[in-house]
């Protein structure tokens, strides 16, 4: 009997045991599933595809008064030459979308909202409307050597004048409002339910 007994009692020891160590393992909650956003490689490349994406083109006016001032007789004289160069232009803005990395892209498939950093928006092009750009006057005094750069300095001068023209006031906030417009249609028909865009600073990375 006491035989018996010692059997009985070591084996609900290792029952009992058994229990501590199993028990444990079966009330522990499974690990949360982890859902990781990645881009899609869809929207990627039709982003990419877009390449440049020009998205404002701004038209400036500009008058330029350049002289050329020459002195003579020994510094006795000044002679002068003399225009006025009336400019038309064009500046197109828009957003350089080759420069976007898979980072700057992601979609969550769970929820679908595609989540994009943009480069900010740049000037793609300043050029002078030739056929509506003129020189309305040239003057050259008696003493004065003509200068045959002038009309050429004139129309630099003017192609920075009409760049720096075009970038003031809110025409950024419009070439970044296009942009978002274009890119949120075009994530649209990708799949995403919801378009979600932040714009890098001026000069930062990611290229």
């Amino acid at each position: 009997a006491a035989r018996i007994a010692l059997l009985v009692v070591a084996l609900l020891a290792s029952v009992g045991f058994g229990a501590l160590v199993v028990a444990p393992h079966l009330r522990a909650p499974a690990p949360p599933d982890t859902v990781v956003a990645r881009p899609s490689p869809a929207l990627v490349i039709a982003i990419r595809d877009l390449a440049r994406l020009e998205t404002t083109e701004v038209h400036v006016e500009k008058v330029v008064d350049l002289a050329d001032r020459q002195s003579r007789l020994f510094g006795l004289v000044q002679a002068t030459d003399a225009l006025l160069l009336v400019a038309v232009g064009h500046v197109t803005i828009g957003v350089d979308l080759a420069r976007i990395g898979e980072d700057d892209i992601a979609m969550d498939p769970e929820t679908g909202v595609a989540r994009l950093t943009l480069p900010a928006p740049e000037v793609f092009s300043t050029r002078l409307d030739e056929e509506e750009t003129y020189v309305y006057t040239r003057s050259t005094s008696l003493l004065a050597r003509r200068n045959e750069q002038l009309e050429s300095r004139a129309r630099k001068e003017a192609t920075a004048a009409i760049e720096k023209a075009a970038l003031e006031g809110n025409v950024m906030a419009r070439a970044k409002a296009q942009a978002e417009r274009q890119i949120t249609a075009l994530a649209t028909q990708l799949g995403a339910k919801r378009v979600d865009i932040r714009w890098r600073e001026v000069g930062g990375g990611g290229d």
